[in-house]
């Protein structure tokens, strides 16, 4: 059989394999092979809802091997290190055992394909600022989404502790970045700090409150979204009590500060960075693909590598044309259209015959601001022109976005169990986490 792998379980992977398994799986047309290094997937768009302990990720996680087995496909744990172009075969590293153990939980191994698809998304850009890496977090991985939620926490019963002694101040969080996670996040912290009160974690106090400050080099929040949707997402966060400053960009991060060109300093008890994206470190390892600045691979219009027809590539980790110069951004709406392309195009090329053109349709985008709802702007190909929508209506429309994708990797019927079992999580147990 014809052997597909595909390097990455993020939105578009995961969807690509289901789809694949479901059709060429199932009907033994081909062997699907999906292979991530994490044993999970968390939609990488809600991890800002994790850092601020609204999402829980151990009940809002799905099992690769779990999701292979009901849909047709192989699921190999394990991280890519090496790509033999020659051979078609990719390396995959050892897995440790968690717990300290010698033996590795998998060995290291090779896997051989047919036509590979590197879904292996994006990592956080420093950009070369002094001290970024070192002091700053980011929301690249569950697992810094839970050690930023961890380290507020700590900070929070800190605070709490100096109130008791007479001290009075609130937790400063500096984030770096006015896109949509540094949006987003700012927003649900706000929410974080009310159940922080509500529960006496940090005292009712609003003096011992969460300040945040938003950091932006811009000109105005969200530059990749229109000046509307921009003015009305930062009325709302103003409204929330956030600090926004724009056009100054970071100089330095500090452990307890943030340094501007301008010649601003911020206090910072945290400081998460949010500015930009580029490919993760192992694309510069796989045998010579062209790349581009932004350590994204070139693709064609076929998403097929332009150094090797058998590489294909989606989402954050493809540069692709999209009109005019304009490149496909990196949205989660262009994973799940590439994923669906690409399972035509693989179809395509097991029959032998011509691969088809993709056509990236902006559909708008949404930005949630916590409790105040969502903003955004729907584009033409949905509702015959660009319209911006916020409130309650547009904070609906967000949430479905994350049922979608639900349907579409899992079917209709467990969508809808999983909605049920997230309502009634809500009324027994906090709104946040707590511990």
């Amino acid at each position: 059989m014809h052997r597909v792998v595909i390097v990455g379980g993020g939105a578009g992977g995961l969807e690509l394999a289901t789809k694949l398994g479901d059709t060429l799986g199932k009907r033994r047309q081909a062997h699907i092979t999906l292979v991530d290094k994490c044993p999970t997937h968390v939609w990488k768009p809600l991890l800002h809802e994790v850092a601020a302990g609204s999402l829980d990720p151990a009940t809002n996680h799905l099992e690769y091997a779990a999701q292979a087995h009901w849909h047709n496909f192989t699921f190999a744990r394990g991280e890519l290190v090496g790509l033999d172009r020659s051979r078609r075969s990719i390396r995959l590293a050892a897995v440790p055992d968690e717990d300290g153990g010698d033996e590795p939980l998998f060995p290291a191994r090779e896997l051989e394909y047919d036509t590979l698809v590197l879904a292996v998304g994006s990592t956080t850009h420093f950009f070369g600022i002094a001290g970024a890496e070192e002091h700053a977090i980011s929301l690249d991985s569950v697992w810094q989404a839970e050690r930023f939620r961890r380290r507020l926490l700590r900070k929070c019963a800190q605070k709490s502790d100096g109130r008791a002694r007479g001290v009075v101040s609130p937790v400063k969080v500096v984030i770096i970045g006015a896109g949509a996670t540094g949006v987003e996040l700012a927003a649900e912290l706000k929410k974080t700090a009310k159940a922080f009160r509500d529960f006496r974690l940090h005292g009712a106090d609003e003096r011992c409150d969460i300040h945040i400050t938003l950091v932006e080099a811009g000109t105005r929040i969200l530059p990749a979204l229109s000046e509307r949707v921009s003015e009305a997402t930062a009325r709302l966060l103003r409204g929330l009590g956030v600090d926004i400053m724009t056009g100054d960009s970071v100089m330095e991060v500090h452990g307890d500060r943030v340094s501007t060109r301008g010649g601003a300093t911020f206090p910072a008890d945290i400081t998460v960075w949010a500015a930009g994206i580029k490919g993760p470190a192992v694309m510069e390892l796989l045998d010579g693909l062209a790349l581009n600045r932004l350590v994204q691979l070139n693709v064609t219009t076929s998403l097929q590598s332009e150094t090797d027809p058998n590489v294909f590539a989606l989402g954050d980790c493809a540069s692709c044309l999209w009109e005019k110069g304009r490149f496909v951004p990196p949205r989660a709406q262009a994973a799940h259209q590439q994923a669906s392309f690409m399972v035509n195009a693989i179809k395509c090329r097991i029959r032998g015959d011509a691969l088809p053109t993709f056509s990236y349709r902006d559909l708008g985008s949404l930005v949630s601001v916590g409790s105040s709802g969502a903003v955004g702007n729907l584009m033409g190909g949905l509702v015959g022109r660009s319209m911006l929508v916020e409130g309650l209506m547009a904070r609906a429309m967000y949430a479905s976005l994350y049922r979608m994708h639900l349907s579409t990797i899992s079917g209709y019927r467990r969508m809808l169990l999983d909605l049920m079992a997230h309502r009634l999580r809500r009324f027994l147990a906090p709104r946040v986490k707590l511990h």
